[in-house]
């Protein structure tokens, strides 16, 4: 369907940028913070680990500014847990408290929303050695963590996200470097982990509206349309089960508090069903998102199960399907390109992604994440032309304008990243942002800011919108 008339972007519209804490602050043992999951996750051979990143934390001030000039009306970022609680809970620390009240205040000195991610994947490794989220303990933890943030930061953060991807961290977990299950039945105990996240974004949607009555909360999981390989219904039935096991599991809970159905069979059939104590579904009914937050790379397709191991795809990349004996497996879609990490581009899909959304929960929608890594290349004069990520980004945008005159209420975009930043997989190499950060693998140089063409785009293009 192409309208005919284009609704336009409304004045209020968040455009923004996003980052998060272990891939862009530096800093990872400074000031008091204790070490996270990812700290001491094995760093992938011939890459940067995360000590340093970008140097955020030394640089915050400086980025600030340039994200003001590049004319960012918000900026999502997460909180590192261990700079609040080095240890998970018990003792705060101060520093880490003093230096997200400057990050926050900045932002506001610039005029520039504060959208606050509570926690991207950097469990507290304190909490990790008594079982991660594997023992329900660590759902007081995050409740007291989020109840301390709301405290500092909820008179100033009126926007929060809860959990950044959690599907990601169950589907892909050895990939990011998050996961850690028990041999005994690893499947039911990932899926014991996913619950008691589940359990902990409840609680922390149930405190944020006690405590902060004018602030808005909502879930932040990675989203795609999903494609059947073809109209043979067995493929098509492939595709209905992934998308119930990658999108609608998380986000049904969320907003409506109960288990997709489709999925609590597939687990069933796994023996994978996680243990429910008494009171746990009535928080999640309780827990009710005021939007939904939602990262979108690309759509994923599948087809019909072999009934073997063939179904199972071992790349160890987030946004290429793994597969599942006698479930699906992934496959290519011949009607797309792919980027230089074999993702396939697909703008199409998110206008999909976004009607799909809000059609099934009817909840404002943000997008969090939407960007495009590659090799920047830096010329001799410095410039760096990287008119492949404006062209991606464009593409991208039209869709979210094509989806709000569909009717999908779209109230901001936050594309990855704000500043170049560490990858999971290709380290420092791999780059996002609209400002690029003079480093290699193993060579910090001065870290120096520069704009990058996207940069120069990004400011004409939220100027074009916004005037």
């Amino acid at each position: 369907m192409k309208p005919s008339n284009l609704s336009p972007f409304p004045k209020s519209f968040f455009w923004g940028a996003s980052t998060s804490a272990y891939q862009v602050e530096g800093a990872w043992n400074e000031d008091g913070k204790g070490p996270s999951v990812i700290d001491m996750a094995p760093v992938v051979e011939g890459t940067t680990d995360f000590k340093v990143t970008s140097d955020h934390y030394h640089h915050y001030k400086e980025d600030v500014a340039l994200f003001a000039e590049l004319g960012l009306k918000a900026y999502r970022f997460s909180v590192a847990w261990t700079r609040i609680f080095p240890n998970g809970d018990g003792e705060i620390n101060q520093k880490g408290v003093e230096f997200y009240n400057n990050l926050i205040d900045e932002l506001i000195k610039h005029d520039i929303e504060p959208i606050l991610t509570i926690y991207h994947f950097d469990l507290p490794y304190a909490l990790q050695e008594k079982g991660g989220w594997s023992n329900r303990d660590t759902v007081n933890a995050f409740e007291l963590y989020c109840k301390t943030l709301f405290e500092l930061y909820g008179d100033r953060v009126k926007y929060w996200l809860t959990i950044n991807e959690q599907n990601m961290m169950i589907l892909h977990g050895d990939a990011i470097g998050t996961k850690s299950v028990s041999g005994e039945n690893p499947m039911k105990d990932l899926y014991q982990q996913n619950h008691h996240m589940l359990l902990a974004q409840a609680k922390a949607m149930v405190l944020c509206h006690d405590m902060l009555p004018e602030a808005k909360i909502g879930p932040a999981p990675n989203i795609s349309a999903i494609y059947p390989a073809s109209s043979k219904p067995e493929d098509v039935l492939a595709a209905n089960t992934f998308a119930a096991i990658r999108n609608w599991l998380y986000l049904d809970m969320a907003v409506h508090g109960h288990y997709n159905a489709t999925v609590m069979a597939f687990l069933k059939e796994k023996d994978a069903t996680p243990d429910i104590e008494t009171n746990d579904m009535e928080i999640m009914a309780k827990a009710k998102p005021d939007f939904i937050a939602f990262n979108y790379y690309n759509s994923q397709t599948v087809a019909q199960s072999t009934g073997d191991v063939s179904d199972i795809n071992p790349t160890g990349d987030q946004q290429i399907t793994i597969g599942e004996v006698g479930a699906y497996r992934g496959t290519d879609n011949p009607y797309l390109v792919k980027n230089e990490f074999g993702w396939e581009i697909d703008p199409v899909g998110f206008r999909t992604t976004m009607r799909d959304i809000y059609e099934r929960y009817r909840l404002p929608l943000i997008v969090t994440e939407n960007g495009l890594g590659a090799f920047d290349k830096v010329k001799e004069d410095g410039s760096i032309d990287d008119s492949y990520r404006i062209k991606y980004l464009q593409q991208h945008i039209d869709q979210v304008q094509l989806a709000i005159s569909d009717g999908v209420d779209v109230f901001g975009y936050c594309p990855w990243s704000a500043i170049d930043l560490v990858s999971t997989h290709q380290g420092c190499s791999k780059r996002y942002g609209f400002i690029h950060v003079d480093r290699e693998e193993f060579d910090l140089k001065e870290l120096k800011r520069s704009k990058k063409a996207s940069f120069h785009w990004y400011h004409a293009l939220i100027n074009e919108h916004t005037a």
